[in-house]
């Protein structure tokens, strides 16, 4: 993981601490940004330097809804269900449904399903979403659908 990704995913961590001696009546609501966007999966960075890419572009993608639901393109399989965004970037997803088809021994659906319930936080930096899993765990790096 590069140096300033890290560093920009430690500064949305501070303002999340700070932001709890604000008054839920005076902290301005925060409109989410992730509501109508669509996404494709460039890569997975783990702490201990795994890089996982995709083998074709479009087999893995996020497609954020105005109701606050999500669903997941994974190889052959779609996972559905919701997400929660909280300001300034915190993001969990719900309960996610998925389809549970055989998409192959290179196939990185095993890993979408282990890890999207492990997404605490986000960050979207030079037009690129990054999905943080807790405890320093990685990082899901995704570039915008058109």
């Amino acid at each position: 993981m590069s140096k300033s990704l890290r560093n920009a995913l430690l500064a949305l961590a501070l303002p999340v601490f700070g932001a709890c001696a604000v008054s839920p009546e005076t902290a301005p609501p925060v409109p989410d940004p992730l509501k109508g966007t669509q996404w494709q999966l460039v890569d997975i960075q783990y702490m201990d330097d795994t890089v996982l890419k995709p083998d074709a572009d479009g087999k893995y993608s996020l497609r954020f809804a105005d109701d606050g639901s999500v669903s997941i393109k994974a190889d052959c399989n779609m996972l559905g269900g919701s997400y929660t965004f909280t300001s300034p970037s915190g993001l969990e997803f719900g309960p996610l449904r998925s389809t549970m088809a055989f998409c192959g021994e290179k196939s990185l659906y095993d890993r979408f399903t282990k890890d999207m319930p492990f997404v605490r936080s986000f960050v979207i930096k030079d037009g690129k979403l990054h999905l943080a899993l807790m405890a320093d765990g990685g990082i899901y790096q995704f570039s915008p659908l058109p």
